[in-house]
């Protein structure tokens, strides 16, 4: 581990998880637990929950968990080091300075000051007889401005095998770290060649100004048509907001999301400086989580071809009940020279129609829930009873949906009054499809309940249990350990290779090493030792209750499942089933 384990204990032992929590997320104890509504995803009941006496936090709705420190590398995008510099400088620590964690630092700094030094040779290129083309092609084709050139640090990738690396050589950095941001690639030879080549170049700069990497577009017919820096430590697309930056500063009242960044830098000169983009994916619960930070509107604005209408149903959806206030701006389709209609995106539409005309659908754009009506209506021919019957009843499954009791009526008497009919009868119709929403939950989550197997079962398909019965026990044993790790003495005969669940074992040998040691036995200490997704699974196993009163018999249980399991070289599913159901009343009576 690059920080040294004593350290974080210390860390651990000063730190209060519900402070940590409460400064992000505002928390309600209830029994004896605090609840809150749950930053990493959209809620209005609360299932966000902070075990104060095992320090750790679980989320019941999207399943994240885990202690101070996973809380911190979720809220604020930070890798592991940087999450426990960040609460160590809150608790008044200085983290001790390895060399692998020293290491670490340098070489995420080696990447920010590469790819400024990248960015700058690109920018350079554009003023030399390789990047005429880029030059010609961002001043007449996309016609940007010098200003907004310069603004966002378009430069040209020469149409050459290894003129950046040449360039980089000569101020110092080496294959390795080349190839570390992204920039070079790797030949079969073992030589590396240039990554961008023949391409609009167009840094891609964070909120604190890093140029964390890139991306491009080719000049000629070649593929891929975009190509963005790969994932690396400090580009992750899931979390990136082209524009950002410069969008933050906006005093303008909400921003707009578009889906190319050269739409950015198009709206941004034209006057539109709340413009953002993602890197090439769709809307993610990282990405709204940083807009709710800087806005509290954010208007979708994609193409207005199928694949832009799919992805703005789908943004719709993700960012149904988030802080956010929902707006669409549909841009109408342009006729070319032809007569023929055709799709605009947020570029061309600024190119042929102006920045007046923009304006004048942002001020008129629709909520999300007038747009997505508006779409069902224009799926149906409403002159003919067959087709308004459908579109009725596509309308009131969409309305009854919909939280709000008010919402519903506006909603329902719009699409009453669009269909002619009366009011009364869309609302009993709205109603209707409620109630059966209702029972198909239910009837839902009376089927989970009668399969214990898919309940039980990680979420992660890499982390599925193979034995179920034996797993429960696993599960079993780590929750008495973690209440009380003097149990350890009575499982000096049970390995962690009797574990039929690798996650479980290796969580069952770690907290041992722990408690051999003499150091605190807590799953919080874990943090920097899995995977976010090991931690979440591991959290929702311990947040399951294990009364002290009834620990022993259940430890005594539990040790003899796992031992006879790992004796069985092979269970029949009969048997493996029944044994499923006597683990699953023992876990009953010892939950209390």
């Amino acid at each position: 581990m690059a920080i040294p384990e004593q350290f974080l204990d210390e860390l651990s032992s000063r730190l209060n998880i519900v402070d940590v929590v409460s400064a992000y997320v505002p928390l309600t104890r209830k029994g004896g637990n605090y609840w809150g509504l749950c930053p990493f995803h959209r809620e209005k009941t609360p299932s966000f929950s902070v075990n104060e006496s095992k320090q750790i936090f679980h989320c019941f709705g999207c399943g994240k968990g885990g202690g101070a420190v996973r809380f911190v590398m979720e809220m604020e995008n930070l890798p592991f080091p940087e999450a426990v510099r960040k609460l160590a400088a809150q608790a008044g620590m200085e983290v001790p300075e390895d060399n692998s964690n020293g290491a670490w630092r340098e070489k995420r700094q080696r990447i920010l000051e590469l790819n400024k030094e990248a960015a700058r040779f690109y920018r350079s290129m554009l003023s030399q007889p390789e990047g005429a083309q880029v030059a010609e092609y961002i001043a007449k084709k996309r016609r940007i401005s010098p200003k907004f050139s310069a603004r966002f640090g378009l430069g040209a990738a020469p149409n050459a095998w290894d003129r950046l690396i040449l360039a980089m050589r000569e101020k110092g950095y080496d294959k390795a770290d080349l190839i570390e941001a992204g920039l070079a690639v790797a030949g079969k030879n073992g030589g590396i060649y240039d990554k961008y080549r023949n391409r609009l170049m167009l840094p891609v700069i964070d909120v604190r100004g890093n140029v964390i990497g890139f991306t491009s577009r080719v000049m000629d017919d070649s593929t891929p048509k975009y190509l963005n820096t790969p994932e690396t430590a400090i580009f992750k697309k899931r979390s990136i907001l082209y524009g950002l930056n410069y969008a933050k500063n906006t005093k303008r009242p909400n921003m707009i999301l578009v889906e190319g960044n050269i739409d950015v830098i198009t709206l941004h000169q034209a006057g539109f400086d709340n413009t953002i983009a993602t890197m090439g994916t769709a809307l993610t619960e990282e990405h709204i989580r940083i807009l709710e930070k800087y806005t509290q509107e954010l208007v979708l604005c994609y193409d207005n071809d199928n694949a832009g209408v799919d992805a703005t149903q789908r943004a719709i959806a993700l960012l149904k009940g988030s802080q956010l206030q929902v707006k669409v701006l549909q841009l109408p389709r342009r006729r070319d020279d032809s007569g023929q209609l055709v799709k605009q995106d947020a570029d061309d539409f600024i190119k042929h129609q102006g920045p007046e005309v923009f304006e004048g659908l942002l001020q008129g754009c629709a909520n999300s829930v007038e747009y997505r009506l508006e779409e069902v209506r224009q799926g149906f021919d409403l002159s003919q009873d067959d087709q308004k019957a459908q579109y009725l009843q596509a309308a009131a499954g969409l309305v009854a949906g919909l939280n709000s009791p008010v919402e519903r009526e506006i909603y329902g008497n719009r699409a009453a009054d669009a269909a002619g009919i009366s009011r009364e009868a869309m609302a009993q119709e709205v109603e209707q499809q409620r109630r059966q929403k209702g029972r198909q939950a239910r009837r839902q989550e009376e089927r989970r309940s009668l399969t214990p197997t898919q309940t039980i079962q990680p979420k992660q398909r890499e982390l599925r249990y193979t034995n179920v019965a034996s797993a429960l026990a696993e599960e079993g044993v780590l929750r008495v350990v973690l209440l009380d790790p003097s149990y350890f003495r009575q499982l000096e005969d049970l390995p962690a290779s009797d574990f039929s669940a690798p996650l479980l074992g290796r969580a069952y040998d770690q907290l041992r090493q722990r408690w051999q040691a003499g150091k605190p036995v807590s799953l919080a200490a874990l943090d920097g030792v899995f995977t976010p997704e090991e931690m979440d699974h591991l959290s929702a196993v311990v947040q399951q209750p294990q009364p002290m009163h009834t620990a022993q018999a259940a430890l005594d249980d539990y040790k003899q499942t796992i031992l006879a399991q790992h004796r069985r070289a092979d269970i029949h599913s009969g048997q493996d089933l029944a044994q499923l159901r006597d683990l699953l009343k023992q876990k009953k009576s010892y939950g209390g």
